[in-house]
Parts: C-alpha cells; sequence; structure tokens
C-alpha cells in the first residue's frame, strides 16, 4: 500500500492574510516560507511516505517543493483547496498512491514522530485517519484509505464534516488527537500563542 502525503498550499506573499493586523506582508511571508519547509522537511525524514505531491498557483511554492524531491501540480490562481486536493489526489493516482495523507504548510508543532504517529493508526480499509484543530472544527490532518473514500470538505466545521461523511457511508473514523496538530497558524491569538515555537527567529 503506497500513502502519498498532499501539501495545498497558497502563494507564499497572500497566506496568512488575517495576521495583517499584526504583521507586515514581508514578516508573513517569511512566516510561511519556513514554516512550508518546515513541512517538507518533516515528510522527507519521515518513513512511510512514499511520495509528496504540492498543489499550488505559486510557482515559487513549486519550485521550493520540487528541491526537496516533491511532485508538484500547478493550480489555477482562482481555485478552491477542495478542487486544488481533488486535481492533486489524481496526479497521486497517477504515481500508483492508494491511500494519502493532507498536510497543511502552517503547523509550528509539526514534527516526524507526530505524522509517523498518524500513520501508525492505519488499519483496514475503507477508513479516515483525521487530526482536528484545538477547537475541533477544523481538520489539520487527513489520512484517506483507499485514496477515494470521502469526498474532501475543507471549509468551515470540516472536522465534523469529513466525519459526518465518512460514517454516513459506513467508513471507519479514527479520530487522532496530537498536541502537534492541534495548532494551527491562523488569527492573531495564534500568533501570540505559538510564536515562541515557530521554526524561524522571532
Amino acid at each position: 500500500m503506497a500513502l502519498w502525503a498532499i501539501i495545498p498550499i497558497k502563494p507564499l506573499w497572500k497566506g496568512k492574510s488575517r495576521l495583517a493586523s499584526i504583521l507586515t506582508q514581508e514578516e508573513r511571508y517569511s512566516i510561511n516560507y519556513s514554516l512550508f519547509r518546515n513541512t517538507l522537511k518533516c515528510i522527507e525524514n519521515t518513513s512511510g511516505i512514499s511520495g509528496c505531491i504540492v498543489v499550488s498557483s505559486d510557482q515559487s511554492v513549486l519550485s521550493i517543493a520540487r528541491e526537496y524531491g516533491a511532485q508538484t501540480v500547478q493550480e489555477p490562481r482562482l481555485s478552491t483547496i477542495n478542487r486544488a486536493l481533488r486535481r492533486a489526489t489524481i496526479a497521486a493516482r497517477a504515481f500508483n498512491a492508494s491511500q494519502v495523507m493532507i498536510l497543511p504548510a502552517d503547523l509550528p508543532k509539526l514534527n516526524s514522530l507526530a505524522i509517523s504517529s498518524m500513520i501508525a493508526c492505519i488499519k483496514d480499509p475503507p477508513e479516515i485517519i483525521i487530526a482536528p484543530d484545538h477547537k475541533n472544527e477544523g481538520t489539520n490532518a487527513l489520512i484517506l484509505n483507499p485514496i477515494d473514500v470521502i469526498e474532501y470538505n475543507y471549509g468551515p466545521w470540516s472536522f465534523s464534516n469529513h466525519v459526518q461523511q465518512a460514517q454516513q457511508k459506513k467508513v471507519r473514523v479514527e479520530i487522532f488527537y496530537d498536541e502537534n496538530f492541534r495548532y494551527d497558524l491562523d488569527l492573531p491569538e495564534d500568533w501570540n500563542s505559538l510564536k515562541s515555537q515557530l521554526p524561524i527567529k522571532n
């Protein structure tokens, strides 16, 4: 069974726009850049992942991804995350992926051990393994086994939407609680609590 990681990411200059009230565009770019590289390094150092696909409309992002040996998918600038993920999943299938792990690029605490621990939860299909954010609202990591077991439903309340869809389809659901996946960097209050843990110099 081949597991591929998929990272959807906005252009580095546009990401973290909700932090604009406290950080300059250059500071937000630096954070996005560092978090993205950290995510790629974590995947690179995790056994059990056969390959990685980065999907973005940002050519510089795709160039960085290729430095780490990742495959890349160019996405139109006016796309949505669900559309981008569907496109990346088609590419993963072309590389003979049977399972996918969706990882965002804004998890300050992310490390290879946490990824390996989530992968270790994989059992028999059909199943999803899902890591919610600390509010149990968003989806901060998602494993699909097999690759098309449910449809992507990122957006408001994506955690409950993914779980409900799986339950309706009689798919096994494992909720993976891990501090390294619980916190993403999105709002000013996230910055205040997580800035000391970012993989950059503050």
